[in-house]
């Protein structure tokens, strides 16, 4: 990161920067076999394109808030800071009646519809392929995102002192995220760049969210998400943390 870095839009910006090509997100469904690995600008790239979709397609304004009924995914990061880009409120498993967006994945579609706003669907099936028919009441986001421009540029620039971040209840700033991020990477072994953590915690806690996303991206690092873990046995668990290079694990 930079100094000048106050949101995770901005952390991701500027490790864009220093290399692209570098995996940021590798992510793991041991339920499905799937496995995705994203560098920081194929990530970056989705990023732009579904921050454009918030911007345009669902007319999203600094300090909407959008409920993400999602699970600990590559395309929950996708959209946590798809938000953050925006200035939108990210609520991790939020009430959708006082949302004015949801972005909704399997088993969580009828939860949504209590949100009056523009509402997305998600399948999250391998390779974010689209739905046969987009459940009632949502659109496909594996339909719309293509469509959206690579670049992303905010209308109104960023606060980072605006709430950002809503998750167990708990409000944070987008600066906030950041120096909480900062100040977490000690405790989990991240030391820098090259620290690799293993993660299978959910995204329903500030723990989950800053092992899995907030702090590999704050110090240079790369995250190994894992999603349905006690699926695996542990030989094979150890094969991963081998293959991954992984260096901190929190689980």
């Amino acid at each position: 990161m930079n100094a000048t870095d106050r949101t995770p839009a901005d952390l991701l910006r500027s490790a864009l920067a220093a290399d692209p090509a570098r995996p940021l997100v590798t992510f793991y469904d041991d339920a499905t076999g799937e496995r995705v690995e994203l560098s920081v600008a194929t990530l970056a790239n989705w990023v732009a394109k579904t921050a454009n979709l918030l911007q345009d397609g669902m007319s999203a304004e600094p300090g909407d808030r959008v409920a993400l009924l999602l699970p600990a995914h590559w395309q929950t990061v996708v959209w946590l800071l798809a938000c953050s880009s925006v200035g939108a409120v990210a609520d991790m498993d939020g009430d959708p009646s006082r949302a004015d967006h949801v972005v909704a994945g399997p088993g969580r579609f009828e939860d949504g519809l209590a949100c009056r706003g523009e509402r997305y669907a998600l399948s999250l099936a391998p390779l974010g392929r689209r739905f046969p028919a987009p459940p009632e009441g949502y659109a496909d986001y594996a339909v719309d995102v293509p469509s959206h421009g690579d670049r992303f540029a905010p209308y109104v620039p960023v606060d980072p002192e605006a709430p950002a971040l809503i998750v167990a209840g708990a409000e944070h700033t987008a600066a906030e995220v950041v120096e909480r991020a900062l100040s977490d990477a000690p405790g989990l072994d991240l030391t820098g760049p090259g620290s690799r953590i293993l993660s299978a915690l959910p995204y329903d806690t500030w723990e989950g969210l800053s092992a899995g996303l907030f702090a590999p991206l704050a110090t240079g690092g790369s995250v190994v998400l894992c999603r349905n873990l006690a699926e695996l046995g542990e030989e094979s668990l150890a094969k991963r943390i081998e293959s991954e290079r992984v260096t901190a694990t929190a689980r």
